[in-house]
């Protein structure tokens, strides 16, 4: 596996991007298949619920995950444009965390059949950027990167 690519272009963004081996529209599907999510989001010990997913701009989103230990980690907020196999741009608010949900990007581009899906999230400030940057956000969406590729390694393998 092979982590992510983690940067911080600006004072309020963070930059994560990870290359798979897999076609866009594949990368896709998978990503925004709200039956699919619970396979590869959050920690591999988590058990994770997809609440609502309503994708399309203006819809909500709502995402929870439970640890073994009981710790519980809730996840919302809602679509803002949708241009399939392109462009995912969303909310992103975690209870207990952000006053102000923050706005990710997800581009997903492909270059000789391997997708590389780049996610830049914008805070309102510094601080709510290092914040987030403070609770593990990174070692999370390694894992979460890392799991979804073994779930397109399990899809590929099936075609």
């Amino acid at each position: 596996m092979t982590g992510i690519d983690l940067t911080t272009p600006s004072d309020t963004e963070v930059r994560m991007a990870r290359t798979f081996d897999a076609p866009r529209d594949l990368v896709w599907r998978l990503w925004t298949d709200a039956e699919r999510i619970p396979e590869y989001w959050g920690w591999r010990d988590s058990e994770t619920i997809v609440h609502t997913w309503d994708l399309r701009p203006g819809g909500a989103w709502r995402i929870s995950s439970k640890g073994q230990d009981g710790a519980e980690w809730l996840f919302f907020g809602e679509f803002l444009d949708v241009e399939p196999n392109e462009l995912l741009v969303w909310t992103f608010g975690y209870e207990g965390m952000t006053d102000e949900p923050l706005v990710e990007s997800l581009r997903f581009e492909e270059h000789d059949g391997r997708t590389t899906l780049v996610s830049t999230s914008t805070f309102e400030t510094r601080e709510a950027r290092d914040a987030m940057l403070d609770t593990g956000m990174a070692d999370g969406a390694a894992v979460t990167y890392d799991r979804f590729e073994e779930l397109l390694e399990r899809e590929l393998a099936r075609a």
